[in-house]
C-alpha cells in the first residue's frame, strides 16, 4: 500500500469503503463489527472519520455521498 498524500488523504481506505457500504446498507455498528471482527466502538471511530472524509454528518448521507463518489474512492 502506497503512502497516503494531500492528493489521497481525502479517500476512504478499503476498509472504510467496506464499513461505510455496511452503513449505508443498514447494518449497525455492531452488526459491522461481528462481520469484519472488530469491535462495535472501532466501527464507530471509523464512521466517524468517513463522515469527516465525505462531509457528512449522518448515516443518512452515505447513500447520496457514496455515490457521488468515483470508482477510484474520489469524489465524482
Amino acid at each position: 500500500m502506497g503512502r497516503r498524500t494531500a492528493e489521497t488523504r481525502e479517500q476512504l481506505t478499503p476498509q472504510e469503503e467496506q464499513i461505510a457500504r455496511l452503513a449505508r446498507d443498514g447494518s449497525t455498528n455492531p452488526e459491522i463489527g461481528a462481520q469484519l471482527f472488530l469491535s462495535a466502538r472501532t466501527v464507530e471511530w471509523h464512521l466517524h472519520k468517513i463522515f469527516t472524509k465525505l462531509g457528512i454528518g449522518s448515516r443518512r448521507e452515505l447513500e447520496v455521498a457514496l455515490a457521488h463518489r468515483g470508482q477510484d474512492g474520489q469524489p465524482a
